[in-house]
């Protein structure tokens, strides 16, 4: 009897979320894996086409050069995020009296939205580096950034690891703070310098706060849109444009929805593996540790 009222109260409180969780990810997702089978045109659909929107996909070159263009996105920003962000913890976090400012001011830019970041960094790059470089005599920004495809994608690097590296430099700092002092004060008796306090003993007990932070960068890298549209608009010439825009302009721009959502399935399960890939083998680092 007791057994039977403690079911009942989980089947009341996990009914809502489990409802919800059904609702909104698992039909959606459902029905959008079913209409990559399909002629649907945004509207309707009439007829079962078979896997033909994924060969389609699969044929246009445009997507592979996307595709190539995102996951180079994707490494270099984990990179750089990442060591901005593991930099900038080691220095909020070396006891300085200006620490806290330092905290508040390498996480503001996370707050702005990737539209306003956009905006302003093209502002940037077009008019006010190209200003002051003509002054000053600065070869490397004579003409706007966004302008060249290799000079543009390092400008959508710049502003990511701008926006980002402040949101997990917290992380790290969380990583750093959790360990135990006792654990650093042996590694200074026995005359550990400060690199090697780091590398052997700081970061193997930082490992989880790796495996978060790498999963983060991953998922965020292949989900960047708003950076992307504002920043570069996929120019010049498309050649800039991350997945996630490219879906987007194959879909409402072009009215290819088939292939549209057959590329976002694809997407989907390549960034799912990914990250699965990702999460195992960092988690099998940290069991090392």
């Amino acid at each position: 009897m007791h057994h039977g009222n403690q079911l009942k109260r989980f089947a009341l409180f996990a009914l809502l979320p489990i409802s919800i969780f059904l609702v909104v990810l698992v039909y959606p997702f459902a029905q959008g894996f079913y209409l990559t089978f399909t002629n649907w045109d945004g509207f309707h659909h009439d007829k079962f086409v078979g896997f033909a929107n994924y060969a389609k996909s699969f044929k246009d070159p445009e997507f592979w050069i996307t595709l190539k263009f995102t996951f180079k996105y994707v490494i270099v920003s984990i990179i750089a995020i990442n060591a901005v962000a593991f930099g900038l913890a080691l220095l909020v976090t070396a006891k300085l009296k200006s620490s806290n400012i330092f905290r508040t001011f390498f996480f503001v830019p996370n707050l702005v939205g990737g539209v306003i970041l956009g905006v302003i960094w093209q502002f940037i790059f077009n008019t006010a580096l190209v200003s002051v470089a003509g002054k000053m005599g600065w070869s490397l920004f004579e003409s706007s950034w966004l302008g060249e495809t290799n000079t543009a994608f390092w400008a959508l690097i710049i502003v990511t690891v701008w926006q980002t590296s402040g949101y997990m430099m917290i992380i790290y700092i969380t990583g750093l703070i959790s360990i135990e002092q006792d654990v650093l004060e042996a590694a200074r008796v026995d005359g550990a310098s400060a690199a090697r306090t780091l590398w052997s003993i700081k970061m193997p007990l930082m490992a989880q706060a790796f495996t978060i932070s790498l999963f983060l960068t991953l998922r965020s890298g292949f989900m960047a849109y708003d950076v992307n549209v504002a920043l570069t608009g996929g120019g010049p010439f498309r050649t800039t444009e991350l997945i996630s825009l490219h879906i987007f302009q194959d879909a409402f721009a072009f009215g290819n929805f088939d292939t549209g959502q057959s590329k976002a399935v694809m997407m989907f399960f390549m960034v799912a593996t990914a990250a699965l890939i990702q999460v195992t083998v960092s988690k099998r680092l940290e069991a090392r540790a």
